[in-house]
């Protein structure tokens, strides 16, 4: 049995079909259409397929011909979890933090996770050993806080990422640069660490655009998995089909 899952994003969607929660195939497209999914359906025998839309909406009459070429659900407030979801307003719940937890769910049962999502934004959610979802934070990625400061300024300049030579900036680009880019590590480690005291020993598990810059960086030891929320869409299909 092959699932498809689809994961429509802001600017690009990605997919992969799985079979018996191997990923064996892996697709990145600009838009989704009837025809790439058509086509993958055939040439890798799809039974199930899940879709997560974050980005702009898909059109109607795709879903309808989903739903009758194959088992089809779409990731809802209403879609049966395989974890407990504890958010205070699970309507409002990032379909892509949802996903998120459910790949560190299927990746580490029985075991406490804090999975960073380090994307456009930095998301940091937090699933006990029980498989209990407890919520977790929201703030601006990397990209967004360089744009921010020239944005919401008079004065400061458009700073580009690059190499953290010294924690003390010495010029205003440095300063920027230092100020975002350590920032975030520090952030991050500053989580982890409120976490560990809250729950004790946990993993973290980190995923996103960013995932390099985190890796490279950061001191806490983390497990990085760059298609954590396709594997998630995966888990949480299996858990309806």
């Amino acid at each position: 049995m092959s699932n498809l899952v689809i994961d429509i994003g802001n600017t690009r969607t990605k997919a992969a079909v799985f079979r018996n929660d191997e990923m064996s195939a892996h697709f990145v497209w600009e838009k989704c259409t009837r025809e790439e999914i058509s086509e993958v359906i055939a040439n890798h025998r799809v039974e199930n397929v899940i879709l997560s839309v974050v980005g702009p909406p898909m059109e109607e009459s795709l879903r309808q011909w989903l739903a009758s070429q194959v088992r089809f659900i779409e990731l809802t407030t209403a879609t049966r979890l395989p974890f407990q979801n504890l958010y205070g307003t699970p309507a409002t719940l990032g379909k892509d933090r949802i996903a998120a937890v459910a790949g560190a769910f299927a990746r580490f049962p029985d075991q406490n996770c804090l999975v960073i999502d380090a994307g456009t934004c930095i998301t940091f959610d937090v699933l006990t050993a029980e498989g209990a979802y407890l919520g977790g934070n929201i703030s601006p990625g990397i990209a967004m806080r360089f744009k921010a400061l020239p944005t919401f300024t008079a004065a400061l300049p458009q700073v580009e990422r690059g190499a953290m030579e010294d924690a003390i900036g010495s010029s205003t680009e440095t300063a920027i640069r230092n100020g975002v880019q350590y920032g975030v590590l520090w952030e991050t480690d500053g989580m982890i660490a409120a976490m560990q005291r809250r729950i004790g020993d946990l993993n973290v598990v980190l995923t996103g655009g960013d995932v390099d810059f985190f890796v490279k960086n950061l001191k806490s030891p983390i497990f990085a998995n760059a298609h954590l929320v396709l594997e998630g869409l995966n888990k949480i299909l299996n858990y309806n089909v």
